[in-house]
């Protein structure tokens, strides 16, 4: 990636008691839109560093994959906050950054003397932002249940609206989608907060809950409800996989005219005037009887990027199913730089393959993406930028088991 000039959160710098994902896929984009983010980490370091497949950094810890995919740009201070100490150095830390933010389990920050009221009494204009499973600022009787993407994805109803029979749910069918959706309204927040403080001076508390991000994701489970659907029902339309030549493609037909399209592309002119399909619900009456022979048997000597080639052309919305190695090799992937290589550091030819920032804009080119940083890699560098420690308070500190 090319290096850019002036990026729009430049100056910005936010204190990261994070882990996993939920928080870090959101100061990793603050990062890549120019923020200063510091990490805080535990003596064990941050749990996605354990998470599977791993790699191993310079002096043999293990370095997992959630880790390695939420954290570039980022600097690493190891601390002890259960230390009192080690909490007293945060506050000493916490005027010198715009945002404080944590995903602990709610309530866990305040515990350790480093909730909200904590830093504002400190910080008064810093913006402090947690992110949990259930929140912090409104009784739920869930609050303190521990939470992960699949188990708030399950709690939205999305699981139940796309399970069939009696087969089992299918468990995080796109990946960390309660992650990625809480740390998307997390960075809107911030955003948000940062832009209400220049107008007032005041800094704000930015509640997210991972289970009200995914329920605003999967909108259509309680409007279609509302709605009168029920069981999984869904609006009348054509959003089905088909087969092609080489695998499959899926393809969404939701108006009239777009139908009328499909049935000219595929040779069966006659479904225009047939009235079974006269509406949209006798697309998906007739989908099996009518539609997917005549769809399938029309793709069947195209590949699916042929097929889907073919339907765009003629204004009709459909993709191909890419394997993974498909999607890594994908023109529009690699037009778009949306994949970083991270080289192995533990003799491993294939680099980790880390999704780059979807965000383009045209007066801050993206900057060089810089690897995520080994565990209290910054730890000494940042306590003596950001507070004046000697070396040999630094190794006071160490000594004491409060820095590692």
């Amino acid at each position: 990636m090319t290096q850019g000039g002036p990026r729009p959160l430049d100056g910005i710098r936010v204190l990261a008691l994070e882990q996993m994902q939920a928080l870090p896929y959101a100061t990793q984009l603050l990062a890549r839109l120019g923020a200063d983010v510091v990490k805080i980490e535990p003596p064990s370091g941050d749990s996605g560093r354990g998470s599977l497949p791993a790699m191993t950094d310079p002096d043999g810890r293990r370095v997992g994959a959630t880790f390695l995919r939420n954290n570039l740009g980022k600097r690493s201070v190891c601390v002890d906050l259960k230390n009192p100490r080690g909490r007293e150095l945060v506050l000493e830390l916490a005027p010198r950054f715009d945002v404080v933010a944590e995903n602990s389990k709610a309530g866990a920050m305040a515990r350790l003397g480093l909730g909200h009221p904590d830093i504002a009494a400190v910080h008064p204009a810093g913006i402090y932002v947690s992110v949990s499973g259930f929140g912090n600022s409104v009784p739920t009787p869930y609050g303190g249940w521990p939470a992960f993407a699949p188990i708030v994805e399950a709690m939205s109803g999305i699981y139940e609206l796309k399970r069939t029979g009696d087969r089992p749910p299918t468990v995080a069918p796109v990946g960390a989608l309660g992650d990625i959706g809480a740390a998307l309204f997390a960075t809107i927040g911030i955003l948000a907060a940062l832009r209400h403080r220049d107008a007032t001076g005041r800094g704000q508390y930015v509640d997210i809950a991972m289970l009200d991000s995914v329920i605003a994701m999967t909108d259509i489970v309680t409007n279609f409800w509302s709605m009168g659907l029920r069981g999984g029902q869904t609006g009348p339309l054509i959003m089905h996989g088909f087969r092609a030549q080489d695998g499959w493609f899926v393809l969404q037909v939701a108006r009239e005219q777009h139908f009328t399209r499909l049935a000219d592309l595929v040779g069966r002119p006659e479904w225009k005037d047939d009235p079974r399909l006269a509406t949209r619900q006798g697309w998906v009456d007739e989908l099996e009887t009518l539609l997917r022979p005549a769809i399938e048997g029309w793709a069947a000597d195209l590949t699916k990027l042929e097929a889907c080639d073919l339907l765009g052309r003629a204004g009709i919305a459909a993709g191909p199913c890419l394997s993974d190695a498909e999607v890594v090799a994908d023109p529009h992937v690699q037009a778009r730089n949306m994949l970083v290589e991270l080289p192995r550091t533990d003799g491993v030819e294939q680099p980790v393959l880390v999704p780059g920032s979807p965000v383009r804009m045209s007066e801050a080119p993206p900057a060089a993406e810089t690897r995520p940083p080994w565990l209290g890699e910054h730890t000494d560098a940042v306590l003596a930028a950001e507070l004046g420690l000697t070396g040999a308070a630094l190794s006071e500190l160490r000594t004491g088991k409060v820095i590692f």
